[in-house]
């Protein structure tokens, strides 16, 4: 017997189960999603989490500050946590950087965002531990922190089902089907034939892949990103989230005794097959982490090295999201979240949501043109217009 949705939902994470719930709360109650394999088993489950609203995109900067108060109160408005902690955000850039510094910043206070620039000394007392003098300017957000990619799936879902919406893990999408220029069904990994009167693709590097076919070119590509887990020996507490936008690196707590590390330098991507790739650091790798972290915080002089993991972003060539309609009928493009996509969730779950059945944000911060499919077939990149020199990749 065939099955059919009015809407179908490729990818079980944050960005699939986000619109999934919006368009619920929206009214459309048969929706369907479709994972391939657990919820938040892609880039959802292996992000490192980080909540801010820095960007020098206005759109990106005012969809992270509308998603804060989604995960600061995922109980009450999702009924079941994101994981959220609340420790603040510091920010520190060179000399090169502070003019885009104090330009973003003000751009954040125009949209109400919570930040303010702070010096030298307060920084320091943020961060005890850390070597603060090749920075020039800092901005600090006290509501950023971080949170919990699978919780904050499982949050989405809890909503999403509750408003009457299926979701069934297990369930690899093996192509789109069309009549004409309309996608009218998806067939699974079984052969299973599923109608669907719209289709949302949000599987994250694997979206190019199904949508290929059918002829829209999206161009994804699944760039390896590792992290660090670093016991800093010694008890620490109550730090902010700190980018470090001198060293190109990013550090946060994870849990109460060990600090997570990332990288912030993508002047040279490591391309991966999101099926396949190393999970974790190589002796490489770590010979330029390790040094930058050392500089960074030699109040930290105990600190050694717990273990490490890896993910994949999906990437665009601008390294910002497409969120969408395209040339095919019915079909909706929800992917290429280049690494922000955990911080804006929420808001990407209610644009996509909104464009599908209003045509238009319910945002009047958030321009849904910026995130058009078109832009990369028109050469009208996404740019922040006070980008950042060596991290110009933090839109």
């Amino acid at each position: 017997m065939s099955e059919s949705a009015e809407v179908v939902v490729i990818g079980g994470g944050v960005a699939g189960l986000s619109t999934s719930r919006a368009l619920v709360e929206l009214g459309l109650t048969d929706v369907l999603v479709l994972e391939r394999s657990t919820i938040a088993s892609g880039g959802s489950g292996k992000t490192s989490g980080v909540v801010r609203c820095h960007y020098g995109i206005r759109s990106l900067a005012a969809m992270a500050w509308h998603s804060l108060e989604v995960l600061d109160h995922a109980v009450e408005i999702l009924g079941a946590e994101s994981g959220y902690r609340r420790t603040g955000y510091l920010v520190g850039v060179g000399g090169s950087n502070r003019g885009a510094l104090r330009a973003n910043v003000a751009m954040h206070r125009d949209l109400g965002i919570d930040v303010d620039l702070v010096g030298h000394d307060q920084a320091r007392e943020l961060w005890p531990w850390a070597r603060t003098e090749d920075f020039a300017d800092f901005a600090f957000e006290p509501r950023g922190g971080y949170g919990d990619g699978h919780q904050t799936a499982q949050a989405f879902a809890t909503a999403a089902r509750r408003g009457g919406a299926t979701i069934r893990p297990g369930s690899p999408v093996r192509a789109l089907e069309m009549a004409g220029n309309r996608v009218v069904a998806v067939r699974l990994g079984d052969g299973q034939r599923i109608g669907a009167g719209q289709v949302v693709v949000a599987a994250g590097p694997w979206s190019s892949s199904l949508v290929g076919p059918v002829g829209v070119d999206l161009p994804l590509r699944a760039q390896r990103a590792q992290v660090l887990l670093v016991d800093p020996g010694r008890p620490i507490a109550g730090v902010p989230v700190f980018s470090d936008l001198v060293s190109l690196q990013y550090v946060r707590q994870e849990g109460t005794g060990s600090l997570l590390v990332g990288d912030s330098d993508h002047s040279d991507p490591e391309w991966a097959d999101p099926d396949v790739y190393r999970e974790r650091a190589v002796e490489v790798e770590l010979a330029r982490s390790i040094p930058k972290f050392q500089h960074r915080f030699p109040g930290l002089d105990a600190a050694r090295l717990s273990s490490s993991y890896a993910g994949c972003y999906d990437v665009t060539p601008d390294y910002n999201p497409v969120i969408s309609a395209c040339s095919v009928e019915g079909l909706w493009l929800c992917a290429g979240f280049s690494g922000h996509g955990y911080k804006i969730s929420p808001a990407v779950g209610e644009l996509m949501a909104d464009l599908m059945c209003c045509g238009k944000s319910r945002h009047t911060d958030v321009d849904s043109r910026d995130f058009r499919w078109e832009r990369f077939a028109s050469a009208e990149p996404l740019l922040s217009p006070h980008p950042y020199v060596g991290a110009g990749q933090m839109r």
